[in-house]
C-alpha cells in the first residue's frame, strides 16, 4: 500500500505524508459496509495497515488512528474537538448545549456545574442507594425465573443514576420507558454514523419512524422530570439542582434547552454505558463461574456475614479487578470520533483541518501488542506487579484529558458493589433463548441475554 507526499502549507516545514487508505472498499458506501457487516473485527485489523489509515464512509474520508500513543494524542490535544461522525449521530439526542456535546467554554462551564456531584467525597452519600438497587435485584431474583438481562441492568442503572443525580422518586413506568427508548436510539444512531445518507432517514419507513418515535418520547420524560422537580418546589443538594440554579457567563441562569441537554446527559450517556457494562459482567460471571466464587471469598473474607455496604469497596480489590477487565475487553463505548480544528501532524501523517478521526477502545484494549494473551478474561493482570507492563493509553475505559467521564469513580464504585453483591448470591447460567453474541450500536452489549440466577 503506498501513500503520498503533501506539500505543506508553510514554506520550509516538513513534508508529511498522507496516511494509507484501507483495502477492501466499496462504491458509494466506501467501508461504512464493513462497520456495518463486522465492526470489530474491521476496526481491529486497521492497525496492521498503519497508525493512520484513511477510511471512506459513504462520500466522507474519515482517519482511523490504532496506536495507544496516537489515541491518547488525540485525546489530550486540543487540536481535536468533540465532532465527527459518531457526535452528529447523536445530536438529534443529545442536543447541541450538553456537556457530552459541547465544545470551548460552554464544555468547561457545564464541566465546573457537574463536577461537585462526582468528586470523590461526594459519592460514598450515594452509597446507600447503591447498595439497596443491588440487594433489590438480588430479591426480584429469588424465583429462580430466566432473566431478560437486558432488561434488568438497563433498569438497574436508570434507576442508580435518577436517584443519586436527581434524588426524585421515579415510576417503574418511566424507568422502563426511558430503557426501551434508549434501546432504539442507540441501535439507529449507529447506522447513521457509518452509512450517512442524511435524506433517506427522512423517509418515513417503520424503522425510522420507531426511531422518531423513542427519540419524541426520551424527549417528553426529561420534560416531565424537570418540571415534578419544578412543581415540588424541593432543592434537595444533587445535581439536577445545581444545574436548575447554574448561572452563564454573564450571570444570568442558564436556558431551558441546556438544562434539557444537561438532564440528557445524566441520563442518557450513563445509563447506557453502565448497563451495558452490567449486561457484560453478567455475561462473564455466566462464562467462568470460578471468577464468581473467588469473588464471594473475597466478599467473605473483607464483610464476613453482615451485607456489603459502600465502604467495603476500597478492600474488594479482586472485584474491582474483575469489572476492570470486563471493561478491557467488553468496553462499552467502543468507537469514538473526533474532528482537527487546524492542520496538524499525527504519528508522522498529515490530518488536514477539519478532518474527522475514528478510533476503537475495543481495538486498542484487545491488541495482542498490548497484551499478553490479549483475548484471554485475567483479572490478575491489573495487580499492582503486573499493569505497569501495560502501555500507556492502552486502558482508557472512562477516556483522558479534559474529556474524561466525570463519573469515573462513580461508575467504578457501581459496578464493584453491584458485582460483589450479585456474585455472593448467585452462579449465573445461559437459559434456552439467550444470544450473547455482541450487539452493535453506538455502545456495545450482549445482544439478547437471557440467564437464571442460582443461588450459592
Amino acid at each position: 500500500m503506498t501513500t503520498e507526499s503533501v506539500r505543506p502549507e508553510t514554506p520550509g516545514a516538513p513534508v508529511l505524508r498522507e496516511p494509507p487508505l484501507a483495502g477492501g472498499g466499496v462504491p458509494l458506501l466506501g467501508h461504512g459496509w464493513k462497520l456495518v457487516r463486522d465492526p470489530l473485527a474491521f476496526m481491529s485489523r486497521l492497525r496492521d495497515d498503519g497508525d493512520v489509515v484513511r477510511l471512506r464512509l459513504g462520500p466522507k474520508t474519515v482517519y482511523a488512528v490504532t496506536t495507544p500513543a496516537l489515541t491518547g494524542a488525540v485525546a489530550l490535544s486540543p487540536d481535536y474537538i468533540i465532532a465527527g461522525p459518531l457526535w452528529e449521530s447523536l445530536e438529534s439526542l443529545l442536543g447541541k448545549e450538553g456537556v457530552a456535546t459541547a465544545n470551548g467554554p460552554l464544555h468547561r462551564r457545564q464541566r465546573r456545574t457537574i463536577q461537585p456531584a462526582f468528586k470523590l467525597e461526594a459519592i460514598p452519600a450515594y452509597g446507600p442507594i447503591m447498595t439497596e438497587e443491588a440487594y433489590a435485584l438480588v430479591e426480584r431474583w429469588r424465583s429462580g425465573q430466566a432473566l431478560d438481562v437486558t432488561a434488568e441492568s438497563f433498569r438497574v442503572a436508570v434507576r442508580v443514576a435518577t436517584r443519586c443525580l436527581m434524588r426524585g422518586s421515579y415510576m417503574d413506568a418511566r424507568t422502563e420507558r426511558i430503557c426501551a427508548d434508549l434501546a432504539t436510539l442507540f441501535s439507529g444512531m449507529y447506522q447513521r454514523m457509518v452509512v450517512p445518507l442524511g435524506p433517506l432517514y427522512k423517509v418515513p419507513l417503520p424503522a425510522n419512524r420507531e426511531f422518531n418515535r423513542a427519540l419524541a418520547d426520551l424527549h417528553l420524560l426529561v420534560d416531565e422530570i424537570v418540571a415534578d422537580r419544578r412543581a415540588s418546589g424541593q432543592k434537595p443538594d444533587d445535581l439536577l439542582t445545581a444545574l436548575l440554579e447554574a448561572k452563564d457567563e454573564n450571570g444570568e441562569p442558564i436556558g431551558e434547552q441546556e438544562i434539557h441537554d444537561q438532564v440528557i446527559a445524566i441520563i442518557t450517556p450513563g445509563s447506557e454505558t453502565i448497563g451495558a457494562t452490567i449486561m457484560s459482567l453478567l455475561l462473564v460471571l455466566a462464562e467462568h463461574p470460578e471468577l464468581g466464587g473467588k469473588i464471594r471469598d473475597e466478599v467473605k473474607t473483607v464483610v464476613g456475614d453482615r451485607p456489603v455496604a459502600f465502604d467495603d469497596v476500597r478492600k474488594l480489590t479482586y472485584t474491582a479487578n474483575v469489572v476492570t477487565e470486563t471493561l478491557r475487553l467488553y468496553p462499552a463505548v467502543w468507537i469514538l470520533t473526533r474532528r482537527a480544528v487546524t492542520e496538524t501532524e499525527l504519528g508522522g501523517y498529515r490530518i488536514p483541518r477539519g478532518a474527522d478521526l475514528i478510533y476503537s477502545p475495543y481495538a486498542v484494549q484487545r491488541d495482542h501488542r498490548s497484551y499478553g494473551r490479549h483475548e484471554e478474561f485475567d483479572p490478575d493482570r491489573w495487580l499492582p506487579e503486573r499493569v505497569k507492563d501495560v502501555p500507556k493509553y492502552a486502558m482508557s475505559p472512562f477516556s483522558v484529558g479534559n474529556r474524561k467521564c466525570p463519573s469515573d469513580h462513580f461508575s467504578m464504585a457501581e459496578l464493584t458493589l453491584l458485582t460483589a453483591v450479585v456474585a455472593s448470591a448467585y452462579r449465573f447460567e445461559q437459559v434456552s433463548g439467550s444470544d450473547a453474541r455482541p450487539r452493535i450500536g453506538i455502545t456495545l452489549r450482549p445482544r439478547r441475554l437471557m440467564l437464571r440466577a442460582l443461588p450459592r
